[in-house]
């Protein structure tokens, strides 16, 4: 493998990363960076936990799909257990599918029957928070080397700073327009109503409370509507 063109490669990607505009487009230019940019790699995915449900974001193949609802219908596996930070694992590679696992028997076997003959996956985490898992994949036993696992750790290295910093921009985005939103629903209550601006706002909240229900969807509501019923 050229490093150097390896290098500038990953160097351009990053920058890629870093322009994307929305956190699902950052995500499939992740994926898809590892099946070019990883020796051996035929498809990647990043996986997600939520408890022991798992989340599978922009995988390029369906393999992935089934590999991690196989996953989180046995309860084990190599991207279930990278996913998680109490295992203590940041970096998992299965160099041959065909020689026994004993680690996740029931996985190893079915996972064949799905066509993966290896494996490589990265805990995807920053200083401050974990990710989720870079899982990649190969249809070929042996597949991934020495090389196969630095480049995919130098990938997944780039791949979590470019996630925080999308999600970070998303949930930013997204509180502004939360509160433009219960703005508005305010304005709109102070005016049928003639409450002050704190009297409106607690009509929000109490609504929220009482009924269970987020509040930028109670202010969605009345700015929908025109009112609270």
């Amino acid at each position: 493998m050229d490093w150097r063109v390896f290098a500038q490669q990953m160097a351009s990607m990053a920058r890629v990363l870093l322009a994307q505009e929305s956190v699902d487009a950052t995500l499939d230019h992740i994926t898809g960076s590892a099946t070019t940019l990883v020796p051996g790699c035929d498809a990647a995915g990043i996986l997600l936990l939520h408890g022991k449900r798992v989340e599978t974001l922009a995988p390029t193949a369906d393999l992935v799909v089934k590999s991690d609802q196989l996953q989180e219908r046995l309860a084990e596996g190599p991207c279930f257990d990278a996913a998680r930070s109490d295992t203590g694992e940041r970096v998992f590679r299965i160099t041959d599918f065909t020689d026994e696992q004993p680690r996740w028997p029931a996985y190893a076997e079915q996972a064949r029957d799905l066509g993966v003959g290896s494996m490589m996956g990265f805990l995807l985490y920053t200083d401050d928070e974990e990710l989720g898992a870079l899982n990649l994949y190969s249809g070929r036993p042996g597949a991934f080397a020495e090389d196969s696992e630095t480049a995919g750790w130098l990938l997944a290295s780039h791949a979590a700073i470019a996630f925080a910093s999308a999600r970070s921009h998303a949930q930013m985005e997204q509180a502004v327009a939360t509160r433009h939103l219960i703005g508005e629903a305010m304005g709109i209550l102070m005016g049928s109503h003639r409450l002050t601006e704190k009297q409106a706002f607690d009509v929000l909240r109490r609504f929220s409370q009482e009924k269970n229900i987020k509040l930028r969807e109670v202010a969605r509501r009345v700015c929908e509507e025109g009112r609270l019923d």
